[in-house]
């Protein structure tokens, strides 16, 4: 179960591994100019869930290859950082409050801010192409699906549908569904094909990750967006209601809370569907999807 010993124990352990990984993958925030580094790692280093990362350890981790993941991990979680620093700016939702502190641009400066997302966003690339050098068709494959996963089409796609939103009369669920499975669901998917990747998975079990960690990504969105209604700053990191006050587009908005908490129940139990079909233990996999729809209760 999700509040098991054994699960809590594992994925203190991979959020470690994480935390080591972004350390050691990290330009030193001494290194010129200090102030781009220190702004890429305030950010970077601020804690979170490290869900991306971690779903990336533990897909690898099912074929053996926790450690060969951990590159393209922490390239996953500078990119997801650089789309929460730009995501916060002025010009897109203006806000305040990220993981609990001040936000980069308020930290620093809007033009640092920027240009730390900026950065994150590159060193990524390079990380993975310098990460898997002596692997180049793994290391073409990872650059492939990053840059799909992060492109105009799926996350930053996703952020423009949401931005238009704002000034649509009328959200469709057809909206939302585009929003919410390129916005929020193409990385959380990119995260466990990439650990199947480094785990040199078949095609099929590749295809069976993704089925996978799309359903955990539209669950994820989903709840947040019940949280969002839900919950205090306090208690999220970050400013709550600031969806609704902004009129973006969310489950709850256009569903109600109640079909909200149902669509959640729903892609949490295709996504486990899809995971029983995975080889391997995929014990903590199983426990971590079931967490993540707890968070609502």
């Amino acid at each position: 179960m999700a509040s098991s010993p054994d699960f809590k124990v594992k994925l203190s352990s991979l959020v470690t591994e994480v935390e080591a990984g972004l350390r050691a993958h990290l330009p030193p925030a001494s290194n010129r100019p200090a102030r781009i580094h220190e702004a890429m790692r305030y950010s970077l280093e601020a804690g979170g869930k490290r869900l991306r990362p971690v779903l990336a350890l533990a897909a690898a981790d099912l074929f053996g290859a926790r450690a060969a993941a951990l590159p393209a991990a922490v390239a996953i979680e500078c990119v997801h950082t650089y789309s929460l620093i730009h995501d916060d700016l002025p010009a897109m939702d203006d806000d305040d409050l990220r993981r609990g502190r001040p936000t980069c641009h308020r930290q620093f400066d809007e033009a640092t801010a920027i240009l730390a997302g900026d950065a994150l966003l590159t060193h990524a690339f390079a990380l993975l192409a310098t990460a898997y050098a002596d692997r180049p068709a793994l290391a073409v494959a990872l650059v492939r699906e990053l840059g799909e996963a992060a492109g105009s089409t799926r996350l930053i796609g996703g952020q423009m549908e949401d931005m238009l939103g704002e000034t649509r009369a009328t959200i469709t669920a057809d909206d939302l569904d585009f929003i919410h499975r390129n916005k929020t669901a193409a990385m959380i998917e990119l995260a466990l094909v990439a650990g199947g990747r480094c785990g040199g998975a078949s095609d099929a079990v590749i295809a069976t990750l993704r089925r996978a960690g799309a359903q955990l990504g539209l669950t994820f969105q989903i709840v947040d967006d019940i949280l969002d209604a839900t919950r205090t700053s306090a208690e999220l990191g970050k400013t709550a209601g600031k969806d609704a006050a902004a009129g973006k587009a969310t489950y709850v908005k256009v569903h109600g809370l109640e079909a909200s908490r149902a669509a959640a129940t729903r892609c949490t139990e295709a996504a486990l569907a899809a995971l029983r079909e995975l080889p391997g233990d995929t014990t903590f996999l199983t426990a971590l999807a079931t967490s993540m729809l707890a968070r609502t209760a």
